[in-house]
């Protein structure tokens, strides 16, 4: 007999349609067969599947049984095709007659005693399987069996049904018409709440007005900022702080980024969505791949894993410079391409990026408590490990000092991040109406032409950024993000057109380009 099953093979971060066809024939000696370009994992199913079928009760095929993954070309590399396969053979040896095999997916990994072991990318394979994120599946599919483990997560995507199961011989009834599973409900609006809150806020920074007000600015035009400033001034603390300012997720953004944390078994247990805006803080040992993607067959990246949110770079100098290089091309696309000879990928990586250094190699430059022996080339061969192409992809240069004593002692809070946000948040609006019916969400995002057109420079800021760009020696990029800088601290102060002090503000905010260390 020949049995087809619905299920779904993950490839990045995407889930593909896979079927899975089993035919069981009569044979003298009993053998298993498995085609379709499986991976390692996969060959190893059919022991699983084999022992799971006999400690569930049913009987395994004492007969030649072919097991094909179409399609044949796409490598399959994961155990979450066990409960399909185990289903199919039931179907396929006479143990299971259903009707409901064409209106299913099914994926799931099993356990030698048949109870199901959650499986990576369950939120992308319930997109695959939704006519809302897949409108070729409109035509046939009703819902995914999964895991129970995984049924929050998949549930995530409304008007699908799935179905939780905990054993094979459950998944095996249901099919079978003989016990009903009703489907695990949405709940995006009780996860948001539940899980949309922020731990750490900038009341808990002493001082550094200067440098909440940047970060202000930044996350109001989605703006990529760094950080220069002595060990222990506070660079880490307030980065750790810029996503509790930054607008909350919406559905679609939660969505988007839940499935690369999914698809890399990486979702925090108890947590099937996220609702915060990620903050990733890579060490500076980490890998070219590690940070971008890649591997044979390409996963993402920390660039993105902070797809939506933050991607904080401390010390930047520590960094390996080719690893820095790296960033170019998705700090200015918003996403990454990795190619490879079997396949290609294209992962999002819209992430803001915060960095930090030190203002020397010794970290106390300009520092009145600690004296820096550090000389003028110590210090530029220190500063060359960050290349000016990257620089030049930074929109805010600022300075960090260290705090003095008396604020440390202070009793008052600071700027906390409750009144932040809300700068944030009305500048956000103000941007959204500007560029509503375009591809542009933030100021940090504006073409060379919405540049000219939002940004019109009265002769008296012409003239400022004229003398600014001949004495900084500033690039064409970095000429257009003083622009940008600029339109988001209008924005952020209320004001309609650019004046002279907000192109002044922004000019200060390009600390690097002028050689502070001289």
């Amino acid at each position: 007999m020949l049995a087809k099953l619905h299920t779904l093979s993950l490839l990045g971060i995407d889930a593909l349609s896979v079927e899975v066809e089993v035919d069981v024939s009569p044979a003298a000696i009993p053998k298993i067969i498995l085609v379709g370009l499986p991976e390692a994992a996969v060959k190893e199913s059919t022991h699983r599947i084999e022992r799971a079928l006999v400690n569930s009760g049913y009987v395994r095929p004492q007969n030649r049984v072919v097991i094909n993954l179409a399609p044949a070309e796409l490598p399959k590399q994961a155990a979450s095709f066990d409960l399909a396969i185990a289903l199919g053979l039931l179907a396929a040896s006479g143990q299971l007659d259903s009707d409901l095999f064409e209106q299913y997916a099914v994926a799931g990994e099993l356990a030698l005693d048949g109870q199901t072991r959650p499986i990576k990318g369950a939120l992308s394979m319930a997109m695959s399987a939704s006519a809302d994120f897949a409108p070729e599946q409109r035509r046939k599919l009703r819902g995914i069996v999964v895991p129970s483990a995984n049924a929050a997560e998949a549930a995530v995507v409304e008007n699908i049904e799935v179905v939780a199961v905990d054993t094979l011989a459950q998944a095996a009834a249901f099919f079978a018409g003989h016990l009903p599973i009703e489907p695990t409900p949405s709940r995006l609006e009780e996860l948001f709440q539940e899980l949309g809150g922020y731990d750490v806020d900038f009341a808990d920074v002493r001082g550094q007005e200067m440098a909440k007000r940047a970060i202000t600015l930044a996350a109001a035009g989605n703006h990529n900022l760094l950080m220069v400033g002595p060990p222990g001034s506070g660079k880490t603390m307030l980065a750790k702080r810029v996503p509790s300012i930054l607008p909350g997720l919406s559905a679609e953004e939660s969505i988007e980024t839940t499935r690369i944390y999914s698809a890399l078994g990486k979702l925090p247990y108890g947590k099937p969505l996220l609702a915060r805006r990620p903050y990733r803080a890579p060490h500076h040992t980490i890998s070219n791949a590690g940070l971008v993607g890649g591997g044979s067959i390409p996963s993402p990246g920390e660039i993105s894993l902070a797809h939506n949110g933050v991607l904080f770079l401390d010390e930047l100098p520590e960094f390996h410079r080719q690893t820095l290089e790296v960033l170019r091309q998705p700090l200015e696309d918003g996403r990454v391409s990795i190619s490879r000879a079997l396949s290609s990928n294209e992962f999002p990586a819209d992430f803001m990026l915060v960095a930090s250094l030190n203002p020397c190699p010794c970290g106390y430059r300009n520092d009145r408590r600690r004296e820096c022996h550090c000389t003028i080339p110590q210090i530029e061969r220190y500063m060359s490990k960050i290349s000016g192409p990257l620089l030049d992809r930074i929109d805010l240069h600022i300075e960090v000092p260290a705090v003095p004593y008396g604020e440390l002692a202070a009793s008052a809070h600071g700027t906390d991040s409750k009144s932040m946000k809300e700068s944030v948040v009305a500048a956000r609006e103000r941007q959204t109406q500007r560029f509503e019916g375009t591809a542009t969400r933030t100021n940090a995002q504006m073409t060379s032409r919405q540049l000219r057109e939002v940004c019109p420079l009265d002769s008296t800021c012409q003239k400022l950024l004229e003398q600014s760009v001949d004495q900084l020696g500033l690039s064409a990029r970095a000429h257009d993000k003083v622009l940008r800088v600029a339109r988001t601290i209008a924005d952020v102060d209320g004001a309609n057109d650019i004046g002279v002090e907000h192109i002044s503000e922004a000019i200060n905010y390009r600390m690097l380009d002028r050689q502070f260390w001289s």
